[in-house]
Parts: structure tokens; sequence; C-alpha cells
């Protein structure tokens, strides 16, 4: 399986080009490069409480819906916690 190519969703680990919209968009309407349209609009987040962990179950989810192999959802989903937004 290829790993599909980045830039990354710095907050659920999307790769940007399989984003339908082209990304998040900043408050100013310009299309982000660090975020998905499903987690990113008009410059906020669009579940600012979510936690990473619930970050973590909704995209196992998502993954095992597709019916990717264990080893490679296990591999992406424990990749979230490195991402931009989850890093304090």
């Amino acid at each position: 399986m290829m790993k599909p190519e980045g830039p990354f969703c710095q907050s659920c680990g999307m790769p940007l080009s399989r984003d339908v919209q082209g990304g998040g968009t900043e408050a100013d309407g310009r299309k982000s490069t660090e975020y998905c349209s499903h987690c990113y609009r008009a410059g906020v987040f669009t579940q600012p409480q979510l936690t990473l962990q619930q970050m973590m179950d909704n995209v196992r989810g998502r993954l095992q819906q597709m019916s990717l192999p264990v080893p490679a959802i296990d591999g992406m989903v424990s990749g979230i916690a490195q991402l931009r937004r989850w890093k304090v």
C-alpha cells in the first residue's frame, strides 16, 4: 500500500490532497496550508473541544470503514499525537 503524498492535516492527519474542498479556510477566506476542511473553517477548529483521544478514535473508525489493514490503521492513528494541533 502506497502512502499518500503530503502535506497532511495537522489535526487529523488526512492528506490535504484528498480533501475535496482543497483544505480548510483561514479567517480571511484563504485556503489553509495546514488543516483540512473537516477540521478547520474560517480560521477556527470545527470541533474546538475535541480531545486527542476522541480524534484518534474518530480517525480509527473512518479508516476501519475504508477496510484498511489493522497495522496501517495503527500506524496512522499513532502519528496523530505528533501533529501540530496536539503538541503541547
